[in-house]
């Protein structure tokens, strides 16, 4: 695998559920020894606030009042990028069923995305050996100015086996959750659609050491050209 030698690289990577996003960037930011950021589950940590406060995910403002007065926190060490709520670890329940079928409606809250967007703005400042962010926005929305811009993808049968795997989870249902997110997700970001200026990597047939690998080079590329 390249080395990268360039001091506090910001990388963007957007893609749909299931292409290798979480994996790779964590790999990635280890590998370049820089901080990583997973957005996603970011908004399945507010989305865990509303339903603990057994609020309607559809009731806008009362949502966005929850949101805001939560005590939300996130990890951005690769090796253990937490996510915490009200002090306590929320790694496991923000991968609950009911956060997922929730999620979309309070990703979908535009007060809560914009005060969310800004929290992740403010972590990728902060992040001064660089840092590699992953969503379904970063590359337009959240760091248009980032110094590698990836769209990460897989053919959707290889994307429903691999999140029915890592969550022990029956591949058809899951296949359906995904295209149902992808659908309601598309109200306010574009999962499926390549972002401008974004380089394409297809992770159908690749392993993750390959497809670091490449974005590694993009990123050296880049060293060269600047």
């Amino acid at each position: 695998m390249p080395e990268h030698k360039k001091s506090a690289p910001v990388v963007a990577i957007d893609g749909p559920s299931g292409a290798g996003k979480s994996t790779v960037s964590k790999t990635l930011a280890t590998a370049i020894e820089a901080a990583y950021l997973d957005t996603g589950s970011m908004y399945r940590a507010a989305t865990l606030a509303v339903i603990k406060a057994g609020v309607d995910p559809s009731q806008t403002a009362q949502v966005t009042k929850t949101v805001k007065n939560a005590k939300l926190e996130f990890g951005t060490t690769p090796e253990d990028p937490f996510t915490r709520l009200d002090g306590e670890d929320a790694g496991l329940a923000i991968r609950g069923d009911d956060v997922t079928k929730a999620v979309s409606a309070v990703a979908g809250n535009k007060t809560v995305r914009k005060f969310l967007i800004e929290e992740q703005r403010r972590l990728i400042a902060e992040a001064k050996n660089g840092i590699v962010v992953e969503g379904r926005d970063i590359v337009e929305v959240v760091a248009p100015d980032a110094d590698v811009k990836v769209y990460l993808t897989a053919d959707p049968a290889v994307r429903a086996g691999r999140r029915a795997s890592e969550f022990g989870a029956d591949t058809k249902a899951t296949a359906k959750d995904i295209q149902r997110r992808d659908t309601a997700d598309s109200k306010t970001t574009k999962p499926l659609e390549v972002p401008a200026g974004a380089t394409v990597i297809d992770s159908t047939d690749l392993p993750i050491v390959e497809v670091v690998a490449k974005i590694l080079a993009l990123l050296n590329n880049r060293d060269i050209n600047d």
